[in-house]
């Protein structure tokens, strides 16, 4: 790539099958800048659907990212499913399996954070429609090396919190509507790039972290400070690398959360706990029935009592399963 050339990088979630394929529908083959993008999807979904859909939609090259491969002008870049979309310092494509950021692989803040550190002030990122906050602390990253800011309206925007957040963290350059995102993109990047900022070194520790290349103590302690909960994501120490409304979590093998997320991840843990003391619970339950069955006297009434005692605790999960938790969505700051 030469070293005035663009990057545009894009993030989004639930809603982006739809919002991408607008965004891509306004853009040629004659657009003179890569663009990498991170749709959340499952682990066993293979992408093809998105891709069909833009490639129907727009004359850019849209492939699925392969590891090693070089940028070129003109094409769109997919991050394959269960896997991570970097740029390496070289700027070449960087498919990895490293750890989930925000519950999710692939990840937008990864791809973000790399892009910034390889492009500098080079970089426009772009967060459209989804839930919860992933893109948000990597569109700082991007603030911070100089690179623009773009988020969907939130008011059209299908999900809105995905942008939302971002406008409550990152004083953004434009926000505005899909339908008005492609022009802006070419005018963008038909300018030549202002004077490139130096990168921050808590930005590049925490690239190395995400690409794998360091995975060590030192390197997060240099980042924040322990807390005392564990990462849900491994079960290690969590450190506290950003405070205030932008609060997020690292673990030093390179489980990343924001505060939304970590909730979000901690009731889902236990969620699955409860599931399992429950079947536990009606399992003793059950053998302690079956056990009285063949007894008399102190023994039964004593196996009838525990059965009776478990019943308590099955009746005591299931009102708080049923309680309907909305903490993975209510308690999101939007």
């Amino acid at each position: 790539m030469r070293s005035n050339q663009f990057v545009v990088v894009i993030g989004t979630s639930a809603g982006g099958l739809t919002a991408l394929t607008e965004l891509v529908s306004q853009l040629g083959d004659d657009f003179p800048a890569p663009l990498l993008v991170v749709q959340h999807i499952s682990a066993d979904a293979t992408g093809n659907v998105l891709l069909d859909a833009m490639s129907k939609n727009t004359k850019l090259h849209c492939t699925q990212a392969m590891d090693g491969m070089t940028l070129s002008s003109g094409y769109l870049y997919l991050a394959p499913s269960d896997h991570h979309l970097m740029v390496d310092e070289d700027g070449r494509l960087l498919v990895t399996k490293g750890a989930q950021e925000n519950r999710s692989r692939p990840g937008i803040d990864p791809l973000f954070r790399s892009a910034a550190v390889a492009f500098g002030n080079r970089v426009i990122g772009i967060i459209l429609t989804g839930y919860l906050d992933d893109g948000t602390a990597g569109m700082k990253v991007i603030k911070k090396c100089g690179g623009t800011c773009i988020v969907q309206d939130p008011a059209c925007a299908e999900y809105p919190a995905m942008p939302q957040n971002a406008l409550n963290q990152v004083k953004v350059d434009y926000c505005l509507p899909i339908a008005e995102m492609g022009g802006l993109l070419y005018r963008l990047v038909a300018k030549k790039p202002s004077r490139q900022k130096p990168i921050p070194k808590d930005v590049l520790i925490e690239a190395k972290i995400a690409a794998r290349v360091l995975s060590d103590l030192a390197s997060v302690n240099a980042l924040g400070d322990q807390v005392p909960f564990n990462c849900p994501g491994c079960g290690g120490v969590l450190w506290q690398v950003d405070k205030g409304d932008s609060t997020r979590y690292r673990c030093h093998t390179g489980h990343a959360y924001t505060a939304a997320s970590l909730l979000a991840e901690q009731t889902a843990k236990i969620e699955e706990t409860m599931w399992t003391a429950l079947r536990m619970f009606e399992e003793r339950k059950n053998l302690l029935t079956t056990i009285s069955k063949g007894q008399r006297g102190a023994a039964l009434a004593s196996s009838l009592e525990r059965a009776k005692l478990s019943q308590v605790h099955i009746n005591r999960i299931k009102a708080i399963l049923q309680a309907d938790d909305k903490g993975t969505t209510g308690d999101i700051p939007i």
